[in-house]
């Protein structure tokens, strides 16, 4: 099948994605955490991908996953229900803004489009998935805060200006961040994104940086470390 992809414990088919599996999501996958999380939301979940690598990770936590594309929520949903933790599972075809929960989380996550007020992309679901106006943090960040429970930690990666900018606004909603990890694509560049940790208790930003690649084509020791579960290749 020309559209899976293979990670380790699970499969991810891409069709009817109009965002593929990336980079960026990954990281995020294996980065994000909250020590003992019993309920985890992904918002804007796409093929899903995020939300089963912390369903993975997090053997004894719940996973709903919401997403506004319905041709991606229907592939994430038959992407959950193969995975051997299907049960822990549920994905749920809707806008963020409109999404309601009976409790709160203690682990939010969110790659989230970025291109703020940017050149709209010609295929319309591409531009829904990668575009957004600055409106939608606003929304984002006002719906995190309703369900992000007291002790909960609040994670997403962005664009350095619009991870920036996004930690301003969440000010307004009481969220303070707490770790900021630096993505480079190797020692010579300038970082390019931010997985930013938001959570209501203010403390000293603790700051990482991570690099993907040692040389050209070959991954750093970090970066395959944080892999290591989910891809086949380490």
């Amino acid at each position: 099948m020309k559209n899976a992809f293979k990670f380790k414990q699970f499969e991810i088919d891409q069709t009817g994605c109009a965002m593929r599996i990336n980079t960026d999501g990954v990281l995020l996958g294996a980065i994000a955490t909250k020590k003992n999380a019993s309920r985890i939301l992904d918002i804007g979940t796409g093929t899903g991908v995020i939300a089963l690598m912390l369903a993975q990770r997090f053997p004894d936590a719940l996973v709903d996953a919401v997403e506004i594309d319905e041709s991606a929520a229907v592939a994430a949903a038959k992407n959950a229900e193969n995975a051997a933790f299907s049960e822990r599972l549920n994905v749920i075809h809707t806008a963020i803004e409109d999404y309601t929960s009976t409790g709160l989380y203690d682990l939010i996550v969110s790659n989230p489009p970025f291109f703020v007020n940017d050149l709209k992309n010609p295929e319309y679901r591409k531009g829904v998935a990668r575009h957004t106006d600055a409106v939608f943090f606003e929304v984002l960040l006002r719906k995190v805060g309703l369900l992000l429970s007291r002790e909960g930690r609040f994670w997403f990666v962005l664009p350095v200006k619009q991870a920036e900018s996004t930690i301003r606004i969440a000010a307004d909603y009481g969220l303070f961040p707490v770790k900021v990890v630096h993505l480079h694509s190797d020692e010579t560049k300038e970082e390019f994104r931010q997985i930013v940790c938001l959570g209501y208790s203010g403390a000293e930003i603790k700051h990482q940086k991570l690099c993907i690649y040692a040389d050209r084509g070959v991954h750093t020791k970090a970066y395959k470390l944080l892999l290591k579960d989910f891809f086949l290749a380490f």
